[in-house]
């Protein structure tokens, strides 16, 4: 959501390194700049060109769909209070599967890929879902299936690798948010692992969207929290008092990933606060405990968000640093994070957050919400907080509306969360991946992105271009401040963050990537400019 929040850029003062080196590639303007930026351009229709012409991709998604579509009407009808978080849409799919004739979701999944099918460059005028007080994904069917290879009902990882708990549990205005918590299979007895939360983007972009990375970190020894944040997926899409969520109120972004920390730290000798003060509220059974508690070493935690999650995760992190707002969770008297991810994108200070006081967001909500009517139904906050652990940004070149570049934009232009970090003298990492847009983080079919899915043979999408970026900079990242001597991960961190040799054609000619830590070994690594050379 970066390029929509009118962030404002950091002072050029702030820059940490002065970079000398001479703009890559032809100069503009030139036909050549503008031949090279085609074709860079030409990445982000990969992904929905390699989707919608496999059969096997389509069929798996419409399949996935229809499960998807029939699990929440079970769900609901299980537990009638869910309904009022339907929108009109998937009420008539819930319907549509309650007597003859075709379902309405299969029926637009296919005429999506029809289109596409057509002219490949109809996947970026697709609606991205401006209702924004509903939330659109509760049905976890076409689109917000995301990779349709990683669900139970075909992929054996939840056999083979992990156990994975779906948990409700309420937020601090007891709207109920939807999870799971993940945890890698044969534990030994007494053995803990460190804990990460993945935070969504906004919108259309639900838990589901980021399972990729939950399968990455169980793989690696990680417990997993992902969850779907007020206004999204299966979550309410408001409190039982009518505060709202999603984009209509980004609060809950930093104070819902507050409350889903709280929730993964919880265990019997510490339940988590929300439960005892929301119980009763629904019907809904929900959990007062983290089920796999006895597996989570509570001296290790690291948070990840997209998106609105990525300023969620800028925010949340900083909490507790020299003049900011004290650690506002209710299981721990200091801030438990101790290293943090914010795909596209992170935030400074300076750049304030979506949704304070006079925020120019509320400025153009319809005129039908009347000035009154908004101040009590949105929580206004500025929070005030600091970059405090180490954290690492990435950035997309398109952006959400992935449209080419006209001229060349300011190559630092990514780079004004890194600032902050390296001003403040706490460790930050910056990467921009060449080709991408806003969607490379959250898989979500037929979506403008770099190619995720080219080869589905074994029954599972292989292979890619910013996916297995994200992914390898991400664990790198983790690895490097959470693991200890002796497990997977820690011993080769610091030259997998360093292995440029292979990743360096993958970020950006347009904005510059550049990194500020220290190796284990106490070696500075300070670099302006990654692909440019270190």
């Amino acid at each position: 959501m970066k390029r929509l929040l009118c962030l404002v850029p950091m002072a050029a003062a702030l820059l940490p390194l002065a970079v000398t080196a001479v703009p890559e590639g032809p100069a503009y303007p030139s036909l050549a700049w503008t031949a090279r930026e085609t074709a860079n351009h030409a990445k982000v229709l990969e992904a929905p060109t390699e989707q919608v012409t496999n059969p096997a991709f389509m069929a798996r998604l419409i399949t996935q769909s229809g499960l998807n579509t029939t699990s929440l009407l079970l769900r609901d009808l299980a537990d009638p209070s869910w309904v009022l978080a339907y929108t009109p849409a998937q009420a008539s799919a819930a319907d549509a599967l309650r007597g003859p004739g075709p379902n309405p979701v299969l029926v637009a999944l296919d005429q999506i890929a029809a289109l596409i099918r057509q002219d490949p460059a109809n996947a970026i005028y697709l609606p991205l879902g401006i209702p924004v007080a509903l939330p659109l994904c509760s049905s976890y069917a076409s689109q917000c299936a995301g990779d349709p290879y990683r669900w139970p009902s075909v992929d054996p990882f939840y056999r083979r690798e992990a156990e994975v708990e779906p948990v409700v549990f309420y937020d601090d205005g007891c709207a109920r948010l939807s999870g799971r918590v993940w945890k890698p299979r044969g534990l030994a007895p007494g053995q803990r692992v460190p804990g990460v939360v993945i935070e969504n983007g906004s919108i259309q972009a639900p838990e589901t969207a980021y399972w990729w990375m939950a399968q990455a970190l169980v793989r690696a020894g990680y417990m997993v929290l992902t969850f779907d944040p007020r206004g999204q997926g299966r979550s309410d899409f408001a409190t039982p008092s009518l505060q709202q969520g999603t984009n209509i109120n980004p609060s809950v972004f930093w104070t819902g990933l507050v409350n889903a920390i709280d929730f993964l730290r919880s265990r019997p000798a510490k339940p988590y606060p929300h439960e005892r003060s929301c119980a009763g509220t629904y019907p809904t059974r929900t959990a007062a405990i983290n089920p796999f508690h006895a597996s989570l070493d509570l001296n290790r935690l690291g948070i990840v968000g997209h998106s609105l999650g990525a300023v969620g995760v800028s925010v949340v992190q900083g909490y507790g640093a020299p003049g900011a707002d004290p650690w506002p969770g209710r299981l721990d008297s200091r801030n438990p994070v101790d290293v943090a991810v914010a795909w596209d994108g992170l935030i400074s200070p300076a750049d304030g957050t979506p949704g304070g006081a006079g925020g120019a967001l509320f400025d153009r909500l319809p005129e039908l919400l009347t000035r009154p009517v908004i101040d009590q139904l949105i929580t206004r906050d500025e929070p005030r907080w600091a970059p405090r652990v180490p954290t690492m940004g990435q950035s997309s070149e398109y952006g959400i509306v992935a449209l080419p570049l006209l001229s060349p934009p300011d190559p630092d232009g990514h780079l004004t969360g890194f600032a902050a970090w390296k001003a403040a003298g706490v460790p930050s990492y910056e990467l921009t991946i060449r080709g991408s847009t806003h969607f490379e983080w959250s898989l979500i079919p037929t979506f403008p992105t770099s190619s995720w899915c080219p080869d589905t043979t074994g029954g599972r999408c292989r292979g890619g271009w910013g996916r297995p970026m994200a992914e390898h900079y991400t664990l790198a990242w983790l690895d490097r401040w959470l693991k200890r001597s002796g497990e997977a991960g820690h011993a080769d961190a610091d030259a997998r963050l360093l292995d440029d040799a292979k990743w360096r054609a993958r970020t950006s000619f347009h904005f510059r990537s550049a990194r500020s830590f220290t190796t284990r070994r106490g070696a500075e690594q300070t670099c302006g400019d990654i692909r440019a050379g270190c």
